[in-house]
């Protein structure tokens, strides 16, 4: 019996039981032992009655276990706890098959009314709700962290870092560093929010870049602002992006930036430039169309790029000076760790956070 946690706050505690017994617990069978959540005792999972539960696929009601042939030689019986009342009902699967159970438990005899069974079913339902949720959000975390860049490309010449942090389960925030012929594209993409709605509109932004990846910059994100304005318009959802190209050869970077205002070219000597935009964010349309920026990477200068959440852990009196010191000192793999570390420490930390850091070496 594997605990799920999810739901039922009251799975160990009798006080919130509607029927104030020793135990409430909700359990996905998995592998063949049970060892239960109210003793020592450890059995093949034949033997328990939640197996039982699940394997006649109905509820199991057992008022005095002591009394029944069936039950009194179970090891839960005759050995600690010395269970006497069971009332399990099995949990399923999306598909309908049972694949666990909500059940009270206790060590005195007890009736189990018509009224009972009903409360129990409708427990039971709801538990199943939200089991198919959660393994709805299970589903849509792994393929969304299966479409994050896993692998920074190799770029001879370049120190290549970054880093997504999700606040949550699901992240609205995405980046993406690919080389297309030669030259490495850099976005960057913060949707307006958090959950399950941002991740989505999120992926639609990434498929959408990444067709036809030869298409001008400015292109690309003209179309996205179309997308948005088509599928999710009405919604009022937006997103702040930064889709550039690096030239490796002359450092050259092509900046398309859509509301998003948070690149910067970051030199050894303390100096840092803001790569401004006046454009509006994706989804709100521009209506001259989108334009580029230019600037250039000299030897030594680093490429910095994050989403806004990292503003919520860093100085509010003085957040860039301390990013430049931070890559000046560190260097952009280190700096980009410190980040994911106060991500994952700092309690002011309430967005998703993404860095990028690419540094021309000398």
């Amino acid at each position: 019996m594997k605990e799920w946690n999810g739901w039922c706050g009251w799975r160990r505690t009798s006080s919130a039981s509607p029927w104030s017994v020793c135990l409430s617990s909700t359990g996905i069978v998995s592998g063949g032992r049970h060892r239960s959540d109210w003793g020592g005792n450890e059995a093949p999972r034949q033997d328990s009655f939640c197996d039982q539960t699940v394997r006649r696929n109905e509820p199991l009601i057992v008022e005095d276990a002591s009394t029944l042939p069936e039950f009194a030689d179970n090891p839960f019986v005759a050995g600690d706890p010395h269970l006497r009342f069971y009332a399990g009902h099995p949990l399923h699967a999306p598909g309908g098959e049972p694949v666990g159970t909500l059940c009270i438990v206790d060590t005195t005899p007890r009736e189990f009314n018509e009224r009972d069974r009903e409360l129990l079913s409708e427990l039971a339902y709801w538990v199943e709700v939200e089991l198919d949720q959660d393994q709805e959000l299970d589903n849509a975390e792994v393929v969304q962290r299966a479409m994050i860049s896993r692998d920074t490309p190799e770029l001879p010449g370049y120190t290549i870092a970054a880093a997504i942090i999700p606040k949550g389960r699901m992240s609205g925030d995405y980046y993406d560093l690919t080389v297309i012929d030669g030259r490495l594209r850099i976005t960057v993409v913060d949707v307006m929010g958090k959950g399950l709605g941002p991740a989505l509109v999120a992926s639609g932004i990434r498929g959408s870049l990444r067709t036809a990846p030869q298409r001008p910059l400015t292109e690309a994100l003209t179309e996205v602002d179309c997308l948005l304005d088509d599928t999710v318009g009405e919604l009022g959802l937006f997103a702040t992006a930064a889709h550039a190209d690096l030239d490796p050869e002359t450092g050259e970077i092509e900046l398309v930036d859509a509301g998003h205002g948070l690149s910067f070219i970051v030199s050894p000597d303390g100096t840092w430039l803001q790569l401004r935009s006046t454009q509006l964010p994706l989804g709100m349309g521009e209506p001259d169309g989108r334009t580029a920026t230019f600037a250039e990477l000299q030897p030594g200068d680093t490429f910095l790029c994050c989403s806004d959440g990292l503003l919520d852990v860093l100085d509010p009196a003085d957040p860039f000076p301390q990013v430049e010191r931070a890559i000046n000192t560190l260097g952009p793999e280190e700096s980009v760790q410190a980040a994911v570390r106060l991500a994952t420490t700092d309690e002011r930390a309430t967005d998703d956070i993404t860095v990028i850091a690419i540094r021309r070496d000398q």
